[in-house]
């Protein structure tokens, strides 16, 4: 058995809507991120990660009224990546009340990014 498991939940969000993609072809709808959000809290979740799936293709992150619900109805640790490329974009996520933040495509454009994020913000 494994001791102390956390179930992590990761949510796939375009705009507001959960989205799953079908066999690495195009993306079904699932419904409303802020539902999902509240279930899995409700469910038991240990954590959530909030995932702004086209955030690098519009070059943006579009979750700010997720982040908020979530934040607001939740009270577990929450996640958020895509669009993150600055340390400004990271502080103004966990002003939102974010946890923590994660990094991706913006890592490898800019090999600074993430020693600057964590110079700003620490490194746990």
């Amino acid at each position: 058995m494994i001791a102390n498991p956390r179930i992590i939940a990761r949510i796939d969000i375009k705009g507001s809507r959960v989205v799953k993609g079908i066999k690495f072809e195009g993306q079904k709808v699932y419904g409303n991120a802020n539902d999902f959000s509240k279930k899995y809290y409700e469910d038991g979740a240990d954590e959530i990660i909030l995932i702004d799936t086209v955030a690098s293709l519009y070059e943006r992150n579009s979750l700010d009224e997720v982040i908020n619900f979530s934040t607001e109805n939740t009270f577990i640790p929450i996640t958020v990546e895509g669009g993150i490329k600055s340390v400004e974009n990271g502080r103004n996520i966990l002003r939102k009340g974010a946890d923590k933040i994660s990094i991706n495509s913006s890592a490898i454009k800019n090999k600074m990014l993430i020693k600057n994020l964590s110079k700003e913000f620490g490194s746990q």
